[in-house]
């Protein structure tokens, strides 16, 4: 198969100044699907007219395509009026008002990028965001050109499901034998939501009501193997439409709502109108094969796509530059969703996690990139936290910013004004603008400028005018070159508590600060105030502050903001470790062993018990080498390391009993409650495990648990810290009995990450296990993403740097979205000591001399200096 290569020219770049409208509209697209694993051919027939003058040709988008004929009105177009450079393809002296047809032939079983049309297990299916559907058929490749798409499929017995966006229209028998379905989507959509499957599939029935009192057909195809595991995402999905019409007011539009599994796909799941495509790891669960972080991703990412239908196919994104639109919006209202269904504390305190260990990290980067890029080399690359997460973080100071009502008014004059377009980021803003009256010119600062900006916050008590004083200060992110960034409007939740007693003494208050200094005081305020700054992280910035251990133990004590007790213990953690990393034989301090112990002595008054699991989980990597840079990541991981038996230690006579009070007897349930109750019950048993031998009670975990989520727990500590008899004997248990491909992922990665047992050898062990497969992302994710992110101890090593960049190498000829994303890990060398940057800036260096993708060049060029 071939691919665009990008070292031996320069990059073209994309640029959001240069987009101009499209010339031409296309009323409507018909294509007919002639399918064959290695012969496909696509006839496209399209309905085209001049809206604008200026240019007599028109631009099409096709690549790895064999052009079998291109008709005008019926007519073959001259060879000579034809000019095809790269992925573009213009056609010369076009009429006014035409119709076109395109006659393709592409190869789905050597299709191993994964995008356009592909094979999976011997099913078709296709991946066109962002710009898959060049893969197709020739056709302008960009979201702002909205059709009716009809689609014919045509197709021999062994694949009997046939699907398209749309509705059903026909299904007949054809006289040479094969059989022709075809579907219409009555919706005007861009290319990029066009989805095709064609297997051997089974499928899973069930309807909904929408407040309308429609009836929606509700499916979810599968391989015949997997249908017992599809009634979690059937229940996520109704919840989901549910919630939609409640908050939103947004009801779904077609007959038919559609699911479909597939083993191979680069993303997580793709809102193709009414054909959602997901990978299985998101759709598929039940108690013996999926854990509950399974369980609750399925629920989040169902509901992702399916918010979709009105955040990003109703209304679309102009350009690859609005991409936030639709992803960040949509993110922001999936985790609302999920932070209503179960504990709104927990979800909020992962979501703060993830942002600050992951994206913070990508905003400090090499690659760090405003929420609205300017310019790209390849649209594939930006599919990043930045656009997702922050973008969702942004959209929720908005709502802060505006109150829920009048957010939600906001939103349903965006959906009503805009129905059936492509749009911009600044419809969507100034919708919320004309609905509040709000000036948001200077908001508009947190989508243009790149990097994750400072807030430093010094607050001092008058004892003896009982004042008092909080000062907060906004700093340009670190990656800022001087005078480049101007101020945000950063929207600072507050509250103060007093810190003997907890009692509040200024109730939570929404300070909006524009300058870059401001000043609050209040007077008559006795006792020992504490300042609960940022509460739920009221946006999306560095917090710096000096507060005392006591200040910080009060805070995890009695803050009522479930973020900011987190966030407390937190920075009590990193205090610790910036001890061991200076004295590596000191021990925590009294009051941090008190605070533990006392959290976790009564399990009976725990009023949250997965709020308090992630209270009692360290911090991530990634925070601890942003936090204490030029970092030794090896260093770092035997502070961690010892910090974590330290308070084991500290609470070696309780973890005993917090396990068996949380642990549940009964079948499994995935609600809320069991699932925080089993978090909390598997945080102590990590625990016990480092202060007294377990291979028993592992081993009795493994034999009699109801569901995968204490089996793997048992599995995953008795790798760490249990004998060696034990460890072998609970990772082979758990292999034979990975009978999914989910499962297997969980093995891998626990292999790959066992700083035990994990060494490179290892890795490449895994890599060459019969069930591994490079041209699968689910097996390599598992293997060398794993490896690469949570393997500290062989990873950063020189020959650590070297498998990766080896592995990104042999992946980049077949899946270059895969080996972009891969290579990330050793972009970030700038937070670390010399002799780490040096090692992996080699590799770095070694992959931009070689003949790259254009997706893998685009992100190592910016990544060596």
């Amino acid at each position: 198969m071939t691919d665009s290569r990008a070292t031996n020219t320069a990059p073209s770049i994309t640029r959001l100044a240069d987009y101009e409208p499209f010339p031409f509209a296309i009323d409507s697209v018909d294509l007919t699907f002639e399918l064959d694993p290695t012969h496909t051919r696509v006839t496209q027939s399209s309905k085209v007219r001049r809206i604008m003058r200026g240019t007599n040709a028109l631009e099409l988008n096709g690549k790895d395509l064999k052009r079998l004929s291109i008709k005008i009105d019926g007519v073959e177009v001259a060879a000579e009026r034809l000019v095809e450079v790269d992925e573009t393809l213009l056609i010369r002296q076009v009429p006014d008002d035409f119709e076109l047809e395109v006659i393709t032939e592409i190869n789905p079983e050597a299709n191993t990028a994964l995008e356009g049309l592909y094979l999976s297990n011997g099913m078709f299916c296709t991946q066109c965001e962002a710009e898959g559907f060049r893969r197709i058929t020739y056709y302008p490749d960009r979201p702002d050109v909205m059709s009716i798409f009809t689609t014919r499929i045509v197709s021999d017995a062994g694949h009997p499901v046939l699907l398209s966006n749309g509705n059903p229209i026909s299904d007949q028998q054809l006289a040479d034998g094969r059989r022709e379905v075809v579907w219409n989507d009555p919706f005007p959509k861009p290319c990029y939501l066009f989805a095709l499957v064609g297997g051997d599939l089974a499928v899973k029935h069930d309807e909904f009501i929408t407040m309308s009192g429609r009836r929606i057909d509700l499916r979810i195809y599968v391989e015949p193997k997997d249908l017992d595991r599809v009634d979690y995402a059937l229940e996520s999905l109704k919840r989901a439409m549910a919630w939609d019409e409640t908050v939103y007011g947004r009801e779904y539009d077609l007959d038919i709502f559609m699911i479909v599994a597939v083993s191979h796909f680069n993303m997580g799941a793709m809102e193709n109108k009414g054909l959602n495509i997901f990978n299985s790891s998101c759709v598929l669960a039940n108690a013996e094969a999926a854990t509950d972080q399974a369980f609750q991703r399925i629920e989040a990412i169902v509901a992702h796509e399916y918010f979709h239908n009105w955040s990003g196919n109703r209304v679309t994104c102009r350009d690859w530059f609005q991409l936030s639109l639709k992803e960040g919006f949509t993110v922001f209202r999936d985790s609302e969703f999920s932070a209503d269904t179960n504990s709104r504390a927990v979800k909020r305190i992962q979501d703060v996690n993830f942002l600050r260990s992951a994206q913070f990290t990508e905003d400090a980067g090499p690659t760090a990139h405003p929420v609205q890029p300017s310019e790209y080399q390849e649209i594939s690359n930006f599919y990043t936290l930045t656009i997702y997460e922050k973008g969702a973080e942004v959209v929720r100071m908005i709502r802060t910013l505006l109150g829920p009502e009048l957010f939600r008014k906001g939103s349903d004059l965006y959906f009503d004004r805009h129905d059936g377009q492509a749009v911009t980021i600044n419809e969507f803003v100034d919708a919320m603008a004309e609905v509040s009256g709000r000036d948001f010119a200077q908001f508009m600062r947190w989508y243009q400028q790149p990097g994750t900006p400072r807030l430093r916050v010094d607050v001092n008590h008058d004892e003896a005018t009982q004042t008092l004083d909080i000062q907060l200060m906004q700093k340009a992110p670190v990656i800022a070159s001087d005078d480049s960034h101007q101020p945000y409007v950063i929207p600072v939740s507050y509250q103060v508590i007093d810190q003997d007693s907890g009692a509040v003494i200024v109730p939570e208050t929404l300070f909006e600060l524009t300058g870059e200094t401001a000043a609050i005081q209040y007077p008559n305020i006795s006792g020992r105030p504490v300042v609960s700054i940022l509460r739920g992280l009221s946006a999306p910035v560095k917090l710096e502050m000096d507060r005392s251990t006591d200040e910080l133990v009060a805070l995890a004590r009695f803050d009522d903001d479930g973020v900011n007790r987190w966030d407390a213990i937190q920075e009590l953690y990193m205090q610790a470790i910036q001890s061991l990393l200076q004295d590596p034989g000191s021990n925590i301090n009294d009051s941090l062993r008190l605070l533990i112990c006392d959290l976790i002595c009564r399990p009976s008054d725990i009023a949250d018990p997965a709020c308090l699991a992630e209270m009692l989980a360290l911090p991530q990597d990634n925070i601890l080498w942003d936090a204490f840079q030029p970092a030794d990541p090896q260093k770092i991981l035997d502070a961690r390391k010892m910090l974590r038996r330290n308070i084991a230690n500290a609470g070696a006579s309780l973890w005993r009993n917090l396990f068996e009070s949380m642990r549940i007897v009964g079948p499994y349930e995935p609600s809320a409650d069991a699932i925080g109750r089993r978090s909390l019950a598997i945080t102590a048993l990590g625990y016990l495990a480092k202060v007294e031998p377990i291979d028993d009670l592992l081993k009795d975990i493994d034999a009699s648990a109801s569901n995968l989520t204490e089996r793997y727990a048992a599995y995953r500590i008795a790798r760490s810290d249990g004998s060696e008899q034990a460890s072998l004997e609970l990772s082979e248990h758990f292999l034979n009995r990975a009978d999914t491909d989910e499962v297997l992922d969980l093995w891998l990665s626990t292999e790959a990450m066992n700083e035990k047992t994990a060494t490179i050898d290892r890795v490449k062990e895994l890599t060459a296990h019969p069930r591994f497969a490079w041209t699968n992302p689910n097996r390599v994710r598992a293997v060398l993403g794993t490896f690469a992110n949570r393997n500290v101890k062989a990873f950063h090593t020189p020959e650590g740097y070297r498998l990766l960049a080896d592995s990104v190498l042999k992946l980049d000829a077949m899946n270059p979205q895969i080996a972009s994303r891969l290579v990330m890990p050793l972009c970030q060398w700038g937070r670390f000591e010399k002799s780490f940057q040096e090692a992996m800036k080699s590799e770095l260096r070694r992959l931009v001399a070689k003949d790259l993708s254009k997706d893998l060049y685009e992100i190592v060029s910016k990544s060596v200096d």
